[in-house]
């Protein structure tokens, strides 16, 4: 014999079911809760559903981001508030603040940050794109030689076409570590198409730790070499990250603490001489 549920309980169990199928689990969730509160607030109805729909609206925007963060495959979540400013002074920080803004990625405009290994570009790549998700923006984040070779991958598989129009669409497109790998003629070729597609279409950061003039020996062309800087240059803004290595500091200043912390050997003295041996 099927057992139903109580009388009582039955407009909890539709109101559960119909919130479900509006996707208002928040609203399921708070709801007798807030009520409690409302009631013992004396807060009329309309200002106990306007609660309500806040806590929602509050909810569903923290899940937005959450998803679009996940969607841009961030190797690590890194803020600007993270940003170690002090380490690196010839970076222009009032720069890389009003860009956390993402008034660039509205105006389609690039961001190039130069400079050796270890000083924080990709921490700051990360953090402008973080701060883009927070602002409902679609990021992807991938690194130049990952991306050259997904492409030519999308290529020889006959769906370059589909991998491109998904790149071309995405609002913030982050290239790091442009310079690392040199490419080959393809994959340079495949990369210039991508950031050609995007010229004046959507926002792109890269990151490089080589100077303009040495952007040649990565993609073997002073011709597309030429063609790329042209598109990437037109509305950019710079970002010279020159400076000593955070890595290399940080694990300097790792080996400073364990030879501090390290006690002391103690004395040994010669048995027969008396002389102290080491200590």
């Amino acid at each position: 014999m099927t057992k139903t549920a109580p009388t009582s309980d039955v407009p909890q169990v539709l109101l559960a079911h119909h919130l479900r199928k509006l996707k208002l689990p928040t609203f399921q969730r708070e709801y007798d809760k807030v009520a409690r509160e409302a009631a013992k607030e004396g807060l009329d109805h309309p200002r106990y559903l306007l609660r309500l729909a806040e806590l929602e609206l509050i909810d569903r925007e923290r899940r937005m981001v959450e998803r679009r963060i996940r969607a841009a495959r961030f190797p690590a979540v890194k803020s600007i508030d993270t940003f170690d400013f002090m380490a690196l002074p010839t970076l222009n920080k009032p720069m890389v603040l009003e860009l956390a803004r993402c008034e660039f990625v509205v105006a389609r405009e690039n961001v190039i940050a130069l400079g050796n290994s270890g000083t924080g570009k990709t921490h700051i790549a990360l953090a402008l794109g973080l701060a883009a998700c927070q602002r409902g923006f679609s990021v992807a984040f991938i690194t130049a030689a990952s991306l050259a070779s997904q492409l030519m991958e999308a290529r020889d598989e006959r769906r370059l076409l589909r991998l491109q129009q998904a790149l071309a669409a995405v609002q913030l497109l982050i290239v790091d570590e442009l310079g690392y790998v040199p490419l080959s003629q393809t994959g340079a070729e495949l990369l210039f198409d991508v950031f050609s597609q995007r010229y004046e279409r959507g926002a792109t950061i890269v990151t490089s730790n080589l100077p303009f003039e040495d952007w040649t020996s990565v993609f073997g062309s002073e011709r597309l070499t030429g063609a790329l800087l042209d598109r990437l240059t037109h509305h950019v803004h710079i970002l010279e990250m020159n400076g000593e290595s955070y890595r290399l500091k940080a694990s300097s200043a790792r080996k400073r603490r364990r030879i501090d912390a390290a006690p002391e050997p103690a004395a040994t003295v010669d048995p027969d001489t008396g002389e102290i041996l080491n200590g």
